[in-house]
């Protein structure tokens, strides 16, 4: 061997106090092989596809790439420490999840409300071998036709998916826009705010439903159920609800084939644990939520005995390559991410709703009445860095759970909310949801005149629903009003950020996020298989930041 003098570095950014399974395995290699820089190594372990080893020569910790395992032409002799595989993005979660949507990554974009998540989101997240969901919730059905052509135009492959939110108080638009998903083809339903099975979601599903030439349980129409409770995951872990398919078989909406099919298979393929998120949420933690609902799945799944289990993937909270690389940890087939990609240039959100997004901290979020679930008083979690709105919305609630109808709300309080809020006549606002409901759905004008209780809600519901249109467009002179969901994870991602390019909202760009998040993630992975075998690494490599940009 040649001798090599060494120069030491000034600090050490690598150590190694672990036991190695590699001892009498030699290093053989040249000295330009060894790294141990904090620049350099960051730059090794950011190659996420290449191998690496841990090694020392002459006391000094090195990392190197694949070793040689002959002295020939070798200038030095190294000891083996520590090996360290690749970890490339793509590698992280459940490959049957990729196959089965046909993307690159165990990942994909949640739906958001009024085409938030837009047409140009899901067609570039589609493009570049991610899952969008399109947000069609509060979108008329002719919009939400349109944006469905227009993405199987740009995606005729796909991968793409089409949010179904629950609407309990309005069955009937719910089966139209599944009827509408059926006529063109939609591959994927994205269920969310279910808190019980209905009529139309199993439709749907069984609907899509064959028998291969092999006797296996083909599935055409694929569902993605976005949860946070329990009882309400097992409703989509196990097969479709027998009175369903038995009114479906009646109705003529399936065959006897598919209502025996559906008996076999669960409602839903995958299932989103929804932790504290923006929106609908029970603000539950990831760190409980996903071995419960993991737990749940392995009880359902050895009694059901499924060919294809329930996968279960992480949503609410992911929005750093830590949090990314903790739920995947945990056993989470995938990741989802909304509340940051609502920051993004491609989202349906205004400009100033970006700016206020990219402002937020951890603590600027707060509960808010729902405006498709007023009366129920279920609530939405929402931005209140910026906005009154959900001061506002919760004194509406105020109001409803203590007055019966409109006429007995005293004089004084209906002038207020009329001035503050409204800005309307309240009786102005009635007419104008009346024309609403009349193009929508005239049973509710018929309930709200019979119940005075009711046709207050509807009243109310006007504020609320349209509070979250002005965000989206960018209402002038109702900023204060906008309903902005928003969950603590977006102020995670702008402490992550902040100093990088990332940091303004212009430069962020939904699949650069995402790359960023999981590479980042990949990244930590690698740093953790490396401690975990008594590597020690100093904080300035460990640390995970945005620098380059990814674009593919």
């Amino acid at each position: 061997m040649v001798h090599i003098d060494l120069q030491k570095p000034k600090c050490k950014p690598i150590e190694f106090s672990g036991l190695t399974s590699f001892s009498g395995l030699p290093w053989y290699g040249k000295s330009d092989q060894l790294t141990n820089t904090p620049e350099t190594i960051r730059a090794k372990l950011d190659q996420l596809s290449t191998p690496l080893w841990v090694v020392r020569l002459g006391g000094q910790i090195f990392i190197t790439g694949d070793p040689g395992f002959s002295s020939d032409n070798s200038e030095i002799e190294a000891e083996r420490l520590a090996y360290l595989p690749a970890v490339p993005a793509n590698a992280l979660g459940d490959e049957a999840f990729k196959q089965t949507y046909g993307v690159k990554y165990a990942y994909y974009s949640g739906a958001m409300a009024n085409a938030i998540a837009s047409v140009e989101m899901v067609i570039t997240l589609g493009k570049n071998g991610m899952m969008g969901s399109y947000g069609s919730a509060g979108m008329p059905i002719d919009r939400i036709k349109t944006a469905i052509q227009d993405i199987q135009s740009a995606l005729p492959n796909g991968p793409y998916a089409v949010n179904l939110i629950h609407t309990p108080f309005e069955p009937g638009l719910e089966l139209k826009l599944v009827e509408l998903y059926l006529e063109y083809g939609v591959p994927v339903l994205e269920a969310s705010a279910y808190m019980d099975m209905s009529y139309s979601l199993v439709y749907y599903r069984a609907a899509g439903l064959s028998l291969g030439e092999d006797g296996q349980v083909k599935i055409k129409n694929r569902i993605i159920a976005k949860v946070s409770r329990k009882e309400v995951a097992s409703r989509f872990m196990n097969p479709a609800p027998q009175e369903y398919l038995d009114q479906l078989m009646m109705d003529g909406k399936i065959t006897p084939l598919q209502a025996e099919l559906a008996k076999t298979v669960p409602v839903a393929d995958d299932i989103t644990v929804e932790a504290d998120s923006g929106g609908h949420t029970d603000n539950r933690p990831l760190v409980g939520l996903i071995p419960t609902m993991i737990a749940l799945r392995d009880r359902i799944q050895a009694e059901r005995q499924y060919t294809v289990p329930v996968r279960v993937g992480a949503g609410g909270g992911i929005s750093t390559p830590a949090s990314a690389l903790a739920a995947f940890e945990m056993g989470a087939a995938y990741v989802v991410t909304g509340s940051i990609n609502q920051a993004c240039v491609e989202s349906g959100a205004s400009e100033h709703t970006r700016k206020l997004l990219a402002q937020a901290d951890m603590a600027d979020v707060i509960m808010a009445p729902a405006a498709d679930m007023f009366e129920m008083g279920v609530k939405v979690q929402v931005l209140k860095r910026g906005t009154m709105f959900a001061m506002r919305a919760s004194k509406l609630y105020e109001i409803y759970s203590r007055y019966e109808n409109i006429e007995t709300i005293p004089a004084a309080d209906r002038e207020k909310i009329e001035k503050t809020i409204f800005r309307r006549n309240l009786d102005d606002v009635w007419a104008d949801t009346a024309e609403f409901f009349k193009q929508r759905d005239p049973k509710q004008l018929v309930r709200a005149e019979e119940d005075g209780h009711y046709k207050m809600a509807l009243i109310f519901r006007w504020y609320l629903g349209l509070s979250s249109r002005w965000s989206v467009v960018g209402e002038a002179g109702r900023e204060m009003d906008f309903q902005i969901w928003c969950g603590p994870s977006m102020g995670s991602f702008n402490e992550w950020v902040q100093g990088t390019y990332l940091e303004k909202p212009e430069n962020r760009y939904v699949v650069d996020v995402i790359l960023q998040i999981l590479n980042g993630a990949a990244y930590l992975k690698r740093v953790n298989l490396l401690q975990s075998q008594g590597v020690q690494l100093s904080s300035e490599i460990v640390k995970v930041y945005p620098t380059k940009v990814f674009i593919e």
